[in-house]
């Protein structure tokens, strides 16, 4: 059955069940995923090709580990909150206020299992290594109006058809199951599903990964080949005896075999000739292409648009410049990635699932990383009239109270 007859099927499936229960599974496929871990066998140097597992795998080598956790934990670090839109109507601010508070409440404990950390980590991990990452989106209760369920971005298709009817399934989760309960259809309403580097050719997203593909590959073929040389386990050199026969190079060998390899004996050997060794590298760093590993560290950082500094790689680091990698690896990689989030979080289940138009969801370190230099900010607005003490203080984060005007005098 193709891809469009899948498609039909679902179309004339009833997308939801019971608006709040959960329709997908974490991982449906189990160890059967595409993504699930595997260890490569055969030839060891055959560049392996760039599908979901390996991508699954290669996330978990040092190199990109130390990029994915770099960007991930810096932004599920990030303190975050829920505000009002700015140029909205004046309404009902304290029936905002309730709604704003139920959502955050919600947004702490997304579902049963799941803190707000632990959710949006793995909706970025997967967003990293595959471009994508989803979660499901149900209806809660007035005190917690949505539940949110981390999916296995790998199990998604997405309908490249969909026409943008509210009513018709966008997207359908692979279950592994045979017949009709092999995909599980939901609307656009029911999954938040982030793109990383969106295309016109395609209904998938670039993950960072994806684009580090072959930087990583090359890397691990150079670091088990200089692991292998540094660990003698690769013959560096040869024994070079003139005019033996072969019947004295075999016992030469089972001599050698027998009595001194492994043992620290002192070789005594007598013969016509000196025997002479004959070496294969030069016996030097070189041969370990530590540069070329440099290189492809390099070259990995920037298709996780971060500095090199960030994976280890001190090359022309100092003090002076250190401070501004470390400002540019937040600009390039973590502020925009965050917003992407951010977006998703306040279109896909504040305004479609929920309705509410009128609120949003904001990362509260993204405005300015320097505190300093915020704070004086709000202080000359505050002086100059542009913003009110009740408006710096929920730009603090601080509770908002009354201020009640002194007499003068």
């Amino acid at each position: 059955m193709g891809l469009k007859e899948i498609w039909e099927k679902v179309a004339g499936v009833e997308a939801a069940r019971d608006d709040g229960e959960r329709k997908t599974t974490t991982t449906p496929l189990g160890m059967s995923s595409i993504f699930a871990p595997f260890r490569t066998g055969g030839v060891q140097n055959a560049l392996p090709k760039p599908t979901a597992a390996n991508l699954r795998r290669f996330a978990e080598t040092p190199a990109a580990r130390r990029a994915i956790n770099f960007i991930k934990d810096r932004i599920a670090c990030m303190e975050w909150r829920i505000e009002a839109r700015s140029g909205i109507a004046v309404g009902d601010a304290e029936e905002r206020t309730v709604r704003a508070e139920a959502l955050r409440r919600a947004f702490d404990s997304p579902n049963e299992t799941d803190s707000f950390r632990t959710f949006i980590e793995q909706v970025i991990e997967d967003v990293l290594v595959g471009g994508f990452g989803a979660a499901e989106i149900e209806a809660g209760e007035t005190e917690m109006p949505v539940r949110l369920y981390p999916v296995d971005g790998a199990s998604i298709q997405v309908n490249a058809n969909w026409n943008g009817d509210a009513n018709s399934p966008r997207y359908a989760q692979v279950t592994g199951k045979i017949g009709k309960d092999a995909l599980t259809p939901l609307l656009d309403a029911e999954l938040m599903y982030v793109r990383l580097n969106p295309r016109t050719h395609t209904v998938f997203g670039l993950g960072k990964v994806e684009v580090a593909f072959e930087a990583i590959s090359s890397f691990l073929q150079a670091h088990r080949y200089a692991g292998r040389l540094a660990s003698n386990s690769v013959v560096q050199y040869a024994l070079w005896l003139n005019e033996r026969t072969p019947e004295q190079h075999e016992r030469l060998i089972r001599w050698w075999q027998d009595e001194i390899e492994g043992t620290g004996r002192v070789p005594i050997l007598s013969s016509e000739s000196k025997p002479e060794v004959l070496r294969f590298a030069g016996g030097t760093d070189a041969d370990l292409h530590l540069e070329w590993q440099q290189f492809l560290l390099t070259m990995i950082a920037n298709a996780f648009d971060l500095p090199a500094m960030m994976l280890g790689v001190s090359q022309d680091v100092n003090r002076a410049t250190a401070a501004e990698f470390a400002a540019e690896a937040f600009q390039n990689a973590i502020a925009p990635l965050a917003k992407l989030i951010a977006e998703h979080l306040t279109r896909d289940v504040i305004a479609k699932k929920l309705g509410w138009s009128d609120l949003r969801f904001i990362w509260g370190e993204l405005e300015n990383r320097d505190e300093q230099v915020e704070l004086n900010m709000q202080l000359q607005m505050l002086a100059a009239g542009v913003v009110s003490v009740a408006e710096v203080r929920a730009m603090r984060g601080l509770p908002v109270e009354e201020v009640k005007s002194k007499p003068l005098g």
